[in-house]
């Protein structure tokens, strides 16, 4: 029995060192490709973490942005508006290529007040000139009020950059009410 039992150890060495020499070159080949791997996760990372904090550095200087505009709603002052809205856009510009981190509508959203505040501020060629910006960077995106009115029309209506309305076209856009009664006011005294 002994024999046996002898014989059939003897006989699976070959075949048990044979699996062996197999598993161990298996594995030094994942091992020498791994280790290609393992720097491109490291890039990664570091990419990633670059974006993370590119993201972060834009919430905050957007922050900033948003507070000096809540003041200068509540001081009605021209030059805070514009203070305001020059930390909009360099919280924008500042992210480089980290872009595509931040959510397209966030940025939107950041962008449109800039104008706003540019145009509140009396800057109006910095309005255009950020206007275009914007129509540039987001094709075919449009915001809205909340009671509906088209964000792009409503500055181009406001920056002279569409063609001179009827009473009748008024109707057709979609802008603030107050807007038009403005424009259709203004309309009106120039006339006379």
């Amino acid at each position: 029995m002994t024999d046996k039992l002898q014989n059939s150890i003897t006989s699976r060495r070959p075949i048990q060192g044979a699996f062996l020499v197999a598993a161990l070159v298996g594995l030094s080949a994942c091992a020498s490709t791994g280790g290609g791997n393992s720097a491109d996760g490291i890039g990664f990372r570091e990419a990633r973490f670059q974006e993370v904090t590119a993201m972060r550095d834009y919430r905050q200087c957007r922050d900033q942005g948003y507070e000096m505009d809540r003041k200068a709603r509540a001081s009605g002052s021209a030059g805070a508006y514009l203070a305001s809205a020059r930390v909009l856009e360099k919280c924008d510009s500042g992210l480089g290529a980290g872009k595509h981190g931040v959510a397209r509508d966030e940025r939107m959203l950041a962008y449109a007040l800039a104008i706003q505040n540019h145009f509140k501020g009396g800057d109006i060629e910095a309005a255009r000139r950020s206007f275009e910006h914007f129509k540039g960077a987001f094709p075919d995106h449009d915001l809205y009020y909340p009671d509906g009115a088209s964000f792009i029309v409503t500055m181009q209506a406001l920056l002279g950059q569409a063609e001179p309305w009827t009473f009748g076209e008024f109707a057709a856009l979609n802008v603030n009410p107050s807007l038009k009664s403005e424009m259709r006011r203004m309309r009106y005294w120039k006339r006379k």
